[in-house]
């Protein structure tokens, strides 16, 4: 007897007492349709056998096939996606933990066949081969989670080896910062030096090395005595570029006080005298200048500050120290951390909570021993 169909797909042979399920294996090279049939003792068995095989069947289909290795994807990633869309110092430093480490280490590994394993012994060998610090190690873990997620957007693969991958531990370092009285003998040494200024926008308002060396004149408004911060002059490699401040959060209006203001005043009254003496050939746009008559770069202005440090037999802290120092003075003098991270640009208060523990160490401090003399 013939068998009788019961629903899509599954038949049943009331002669044997066998249900089939007719299994769809799409066409083969001539075009020809090709079916494969599974026999099953009852409806229940036969349903869940097909729902088996159509499951199994679209993850078949849905499963990328091409032969792209790792290196073909993170630099098609880096031309395609990251380029148009990111900073040019982003590209850079990207481009270079792709070139110098990931490239030799695991380039030549097909991208469907990458494990999380492969990825995991990566981090061990490069960390000891080359010395890595675990916030570098950091940084090549993200660049490798947001290109890989970007192939499973691409439908490059089904899912990323990433989801399974132990990250490094990012260690936050302790900044490093003067105390009230150590930022006043910096102020007292400096007084007079062609670094004054810059020791103060980074010391008395929290700039960024970065945010000094792109600092332009329109944006200082003395009648307001106010000081916008809109733009960063960053390096990457030789190339030094005039961009946007680090995020959203970073462009800012701050006040600022009397010696800042004095000090502006000089600087662009020595801008005017040099531009009629002609050592300046037009008006500078820029703030601050190195002994070229040229705009600083970042590396440049850190590396002379650390000259003066070192010369003058200060405690070693670096231009951003400054910038921790400011933050430090002010949390001592009860400055709530909400308040110092918008005067310093940070985009939440766990960024300023993040960086600088010791205030919150502080501020622990200080609650606790209150609550210690409420209760005497």
């Amino acid at each position: 007897m013939a068998r009788k169909s019961v629903e899509r797909n599954i038949s049943y042979d009331e002669a044997r007492k066998i249900y089939y399920v007719s299994m769809d294996l799409g066409k083969d090279k001539e075009g020809k349709r090709v079916k494969r049939y599974q026999t099953y003792r009852t409806l229940h068995a036969a349903r869940a056998g097909l729902r088996s095989f159509l499951t199994h069947r679209e993850e078949e289909l849905r499963t990328p096939r091409h032969d792209l290795t790792l290196g073909d994807w993170l630099e098609s990633w880096l031309d395609n996606i990251v380029r148009p869309t990111r900073a040019e110092t982003t590209v850079y430093g990207y481009q270079k933990i792709i070139e110098n480490h990931l490239l030799p280490a695991l380039g030549d590994i097909p991208l469907l066949k990458l494990t999380p394993m492969d990825i995991q012994q990566y981090y061990i060998q490069v960390q000891q081969s080359c010395n890595l610090s675990s916030n570098t190690l950091r940084r090549h873990h993200d660049l490798l989670s947001s290109s890989l997620r970007s192939a499973v957007r691409q439908d490059k693969l089904l899912t990323s080896p990433m989801d399974k991958v132990e990250p490094p531990r990012a260690k936050q370092k302790e900044a490093s910062y003067y105390k009230p009285e150590e930022l006043k003998r910096l102020y007292t040494l400096i007084e007079g030096h062609p670094l004054e200024l810059c020791a103060k926008l980074a010391g008395s308002l929290g700039l960024r090395r970065e945010e000094i060396c792109g600092l332009k004149w329109d944006c200082v408004d003395f009648q307001r005595q106010l000081l916008s911060v809109k733009e960063a002059r960053t390096a990457f490699g030789a190339t030094i570029v005039q961009k946007e401040t680090k995020n959203r959060s970073s462009v800012r209006t701050l006040f600022m006080p009397e010696d800042v203001i004095q000090l502006l005043h000089a600087e662009r009254e020595r801008q005017e005298r040099l531009l009629r003496e002609g050592r300046l050939e037009q008006p500078s746009q820029f703030v601050v200048l190195d002994h070229k008559c040229l705009p600083y770069s970042p590396n440049a202005l850190s590396l002379a500050f650390t000259r003066f440090v070192r010369k003058n037999d200060l405690p070693r802290v670096t231009l951003h120290g400054l910038r921790h120092s400011f933050a430090t003075i002010a949390s001592f003098q009860g400055v709530p951390l909400f308040d110092i991270g918008k005067a310093l640009g940070h985009s939440t208060p766990a960024t300023t909570g993040k960086i600088y523990t010791h205030l919150v160490d502080h501020t622990h401090e200080d609650t606790l021993l209150k609550v210690s003399d409420a209760l005497k």
